[in-house]
């Protein structure tokens, strides 16, 4: 029974647009009304009705250490003892600053944010100042917030609602934006000759992961970086969702591609609202104070933020944590795998590292076109009958599934159990 997250919904459908504060949240592509969470712990949550849930959404990622980790309470307590947000400077900047320039050092200097679009938004500012140059390149299906510029073709909740671009962006806007195909080098070669001196930077989720998992194939991103180095023009690498999950270093450090700028956010706040964009450092002094592109933010850097970010990155770094994680993914996967030719389901799984997608459908997904291909109302009649055995999953085909150092073997096996069920 969901009484309680049902009257909630009511409530909130009174005050807040469509019930919700991100669109994604709102059900709607699994033909259901939220859930609304009152705690979490370790790999489990639990919502209005008392019900728990294996947790497989970690906050879309960012919980790499799983919910209320004792570590993280302690420091978020500890911190906050001394003031909540100063809006000035503070030591904590430079130690995490510092910390992810160790970890990623194409990163050379950092600019601290409060969220993932501001990073995105921002770096395409800085690299649109920095070279003069007007047009930008993304790929179909990559999602990198809710800036103007990038919500043409996107995936996230853009992309689970069917929303083909939106509203209230202009068409000079538009117009500086180009679309390429993810996986395909000759379709961003034959921008690039269209828009010859023209094109400021290409921005890339280096594996995405908003409309669903998908992998670069054929070294596509160090053909990426030929291309852009050959033609003047900036490589910015979206690490919002990569950054510190698929490996300590994120995708770069998978692929061995050296970006000019980097955005990260998720797990650098630890559960917290925080992000971050970087790169080289004849680019990120081009920003204010030092250069002449303006970007600001009165909690960019708050304290709290900080403290909490260094700890899990520090967590993340002394153990073998993405070995484990690794083999938890490892037994998942096969477990899916599994259960569904068991019950003869035409499937394709895409994972690296601890984040994954199950598609419903039989063909390889590589781009934003063949992941259109799953059938969403397979994956909705999936996620209820998952739910209902107390399996929480993103709430949309074209979403991720992460794994926690806090999932149990027993979680997983229960997981196992529970697809094996649903597929019946």
């Amino acid at each position: 029974m969901r009484t309680n997250s049902e009257k909630l919904f009511h409530q909130a459908q009174q005050v807040i647009p469509g019930g919700v504060n991100s669109p994604v949240r709102a059900f709607k592509s699994v033909g259901m009304n939220p859930l609304y969470i009152t705690r979490g712990k370790g790999s489990k949550i639990y919502d209005a009705d008392g019900n728990e849930y294996i947790d497989f959404v970690g906050s879309w990622g960012p919980l790499i250490l799983g919910h209320a980790d004792d570590r993280i309470l302690k420091v978020i307590n500890e911190t906050a003892a001394n003031g909540i947000s100063f809006g000035a400077c503070t030591e904590s900047e430079i130690k995490l600053a510092s910390l992810i320039n160790e970890v990623y050092p194409s990163m050379e200097m950092i600019r601290m944010v409060s969220s993932g679009t501001e990073a995105t938004m921002s770096a395409i500012r800085l690299a649109r100042g920095f070279t003069g140059k007007d047009k930008i390149i993304k790929f179909e299906g990559c999602y990198h917030g809710h800036a103007d510029s990038f919500l043409i073709k996107a995936g996230s909740g853009v992309l689970t609602l069917g929303i083909p671009g939106t509203p209230g962006i202009t068409k000079n806007t538009a117009q500086d934006t180009l679309l390429a195909i993810y996986n395909d080098i000759e379709s961003v070669d034959q921008i690039i000759q269209a828009n010859k001196g023209q094109i400021a930077a290409i921005i890339i989720e280096p594996v995405m992961g908003n409309a669903g998992v998908i992998l670069p194939q054929n070294d596509f991103l160090k053909k990426l970086r030929d291309i852009t180095t050959a033609n003047n023009i900036l490589l910015i690498f979206d690490e919002v969702i990569t950054g510190f999950r698929v490996a300590l270093g994120g995708a770069q450090e998978v692929y061995k591609v050296k970006p000019d700028l980097t955005c990260l956010g998720k797990i650098i706040g630890g559960g917290l609202p925080v992000a971050a964009f970087g790169g080289r450092r004849d680019i990120m002094e081009y920003l204010a104070p030092v250069g002449p592109v303006y970007q600001a933010g009165t909690l960019s850097g708050n304290p709290i933020a900080m403290a909490v970010g260094f700890e899990t990155i520090s967590i993340l770094k002394e153990k073998d944590i993405y070995i484990q994680l690794g083999k938890k993914a490892e037994i998942l996967e096969q477990g899916l795998k599994q259960a569904m030719q068991k019950a003869g389901k035409h499937f394709t799984i895409n994972r690296i590292g601890s984040m994954s997608t199950l598609f419903f459908t039989s063909e390889k997904v590589e781009n934003f076109e063949s992941a259109m291909k799953a059938d969403i109302a397979k994956y909705s009649d999936f996620f209820k009958k998952m739910l209902a055995q107390g399996i929480y999953l993103a709430p949309s085909q074209f979403e991720a599934a992460f794994i926690s150092t806090a999932h149990s073997d027993g979680d997983l096996n229960r997981t196992i159990d529970a697809v094996s069920r649903s597929l019946e």
